[in-house]
């Protein structure tokens, strides 16, 4: 939703749930009417059951606290029923944030429902769990119904920019590259890896019309490791190669990258390895031998 609002690729995207680890600004500026909307793509709910899901769940509440409007991202389900869009996650989440604060909910994939007449007995039982201040079916990938969740999310926000207009995010080119290589592990590695896997930038040099990266893929097993590898090297040739191609189109230069893949030992049950990890924007390799 946050890629196709902006008409640019920040967000990487997965099947595989619990995909972003850390929360990320994406700034829509739109001139006519004039409006500004701040989103902070955040982690998704889910029910912690390591040091990573513990920090992901404390990263998600901190940009709560902060947030003028919560926008719920809730997707409906094959039978189009309540339960399905508003599990055990979002309905603790929202009781934690009571009746007071605007929470806007935007349902996902309704153009997967065959039946369209289920959405609106859909959009009425929502409306009984919660008071929320709007209900928005939509379809992020083909981009229906995103005008009109704009226009709800921005009437409950205060008037002004906060943001110059030419401002789309505050990330550094460094968390990018390593976002964009750990979206091409999770596409090529399609077993348990996905969920053991970081990625710290070693090296980041900017010539101009061409970009420099030395990159290490951290898992936690040996066998993680021999599949990100592949037989060859070739599972890490096409990692490379499907992550070059993404930091090309979004730095709109020339890339050359090198990876290297370590092991550091159940690094999601460790706080210290996870803050290193996932919190620290200049975490090296080298730092976790």
């Amino acid at each position: 939703m946050l890629n196709a609002l902006l008409g640019q690729k920040l967000a990487i995207t997965a099947e595989k749930p619990q995909t972003t680890r850390t929360s990320l600004l994406g700034v829509y500026t739109q001139t006519d009417p004039p409006l500004q909307i701040a989103f902070e793509d955040t982690p998704g709910l889910h029910s912690p059951r390591n040091a990573l899901g513990r920090a992901l769940i404390e990263e998600t509440k901190g940009s709560l606290a902060a947030a003028d409007v919560v926008l719920l991202m809730a997707q409906v389900g094959a039978h189009a029923s309540v339960e399905e869009t508003l599990g055990r996650d979002e309905r603790e989440l929202l009781r934690t944030l009571g009746s007071e604060r605007a929470v806007v909910l935007a349902i996902n994939k309704v153009d997967k429902v065959k039946q369209k007449a289920l959405l609106l007995p859909l959009l009425e039982a929502c409306g009984k769990v919660h008071p929320f201040a709007a209900l928005v079916p939509i379809s992020a990938q083909r981009r229906i119904g995103l005008d009109g969740l704009v226009r709800e999310v921005g009437e409950h926000l205060p008037p002004g920019l906060r943001y110059d207009a030419e401002t789309l995010t505050d990330k550094p080119e460094r968390y990018f590259a390593a976002e964009l290589v750990r979206e091409a592990v999770i596409h090529h590695t399609r077993q348990e890896v996905p969920y053991a896997v970081a990625v710290v930038i070693d090296r980041f040099v900017d010539e101009g019309k061409l970009s420099r990266i030395a990159a290490t893929i951290v898992v936690e097993k040996e066998a993680q490791k021999a599949i990100v590898i592949g037989a060859g090297g070739q599972k890490l040739k096409q990692i490379g190669t499907q992550a070059r191609l993404e930091m090309e189109r979004l730095f709109e230069r020339k890339v050359f990258i090198e990876l290297w893949v370590k092991v550091v030992e159940g690094w999601t049950e460790n706080s210290q390895r996870v803050h290193e990890l996932i919190s620290q924007p200049n975490a090296s390799a080298e730092a976790l031998d």
